[in-house]
């Protein structure tokens, strides 16, 4: 990020070098934030979060979810779309969850907030590299989530239309992530899926990394930081089961609280938590780039 800061008056010479370095630095930064493709991707559509501090979310490419009715997990959150909860800050999404006491226009109250985005409706695509970016949040009941479901979900309902977990967390255990697959006769805790931990018992929340999935018929392979730890095909289904995922999917990131899953916060989880996501990209086979995205 470039902080200009206000000076003494300059000689015109000294303003024409300072615009000068500005431009070179600029561009440096543009280059950081638009990093070669993958080899054998093409890059079909991205959200790189450099928008003003404070900023909302790009309509045009995210919907912000709001409520407090559990999501189907028995989760403790409200999720909201006030800037306390989702905004842009220093090139990253920022998700903030927060501890309050919160009552939305539903009537619905709940004592925390958080914040859910997806990608229905303005993004989806069929088979493809979907990676993300992130700086998860920690603690004992958190639930940090970058994960992708079918975009006839609105029509078939869950879990016909499929659901690929690329990366969950639960707090009470800082040094896993898993990756999932969901659909008829193998969801929620039947779902297909495998953990990934980090060398030294180190909590993924420590810093950034990169989470993401290479999807293409009937294979779909898991990855961190490029590490290959799973990869689920239609042999790995029960007997007579369907694999659903030959059709579009859409983005989705989130962080809940509580839930079967996690179990709920306890004295040892401090608020407010943050996950953030320093950009989401999502690609296509070089030999037939965007043949299978819509918007």
């Amino acid at each position: 990020m470039l902080t200009f800061v206000r000076t003494a008056t300059k000689s015109r010479w000294q303003c024409v070098a300072l615009l000068a370095s500005l431009f070179v630095c600029a561009s440096a930064v543009s280059q950081t934030t638009q990093a070669p493709a993958p080899a054998g991707w093409t890059l079909t559509w991205s959200d790189e979060f450099n928008g003003t501090n404070g900023s909302a979310v790009d309509a045009s490419k995210w919907v912000v979810e709001t409520g407090g009715n559990g999501w189907g997990n028995d989760e403790l959150e409200y999720y909201t779309s006030r800037p306390e909860n989702v905004h842009l800050e220093n090139g990253n999404l920022v998700i903030k969850i927060l501890a309050e006491k919160y009552t939305g226009a539903d009537g619905v109250s709940r004592s925390y907030t958080s914040a859910r985005l997806k990608t229905l409706g303005k993004f989806s695509q069929k088979y493809g590299r979907f990676e993300s970016h992130i700086k998860i949040s920690r603690g004992q009941g958190i639930w940090p989530a970058f994960w992708m479901m079918g975009d006839n979900i609105e029509k078939d309902g869950w879990p016909n239309g499929g659901e690929i977990d690329v990366m969950e967390n639960i707090g009470k255990e800082p040094s896993l992530v898993h990756g999932t697959i969901h659909g008829p006769g193998y969801s929620g805790a039947n779902g297909i899926g495998a953990p990934y931990g980090l060398a030294g018992d180190k909590p993924f929340a420590d810093d950034f990394h990169i989470y993401a999935v290479e999807w293409e018929p009937e294979v779909i392979r898991f990855y961190v930081d490029d590490h290959l730890y799973e990869t689920r095909t239609p042999a790995d289904l029960p007997k007579g089961a369907k694999w659903v995922y030959d059709h579009p999917f859409f983005i989705l990131l989130n962080c809940a609280v509580g839930g079967g899953w996690p179990g709920s916060p306890d004295q040892t989880t401090a608020f407010p938590q943050e996950m953030l996501v320093d950009y989401v990209r999502v690609y296509s086979r070089a030999s037939s780039p965007a043949a299978s995205t819509t918007h």
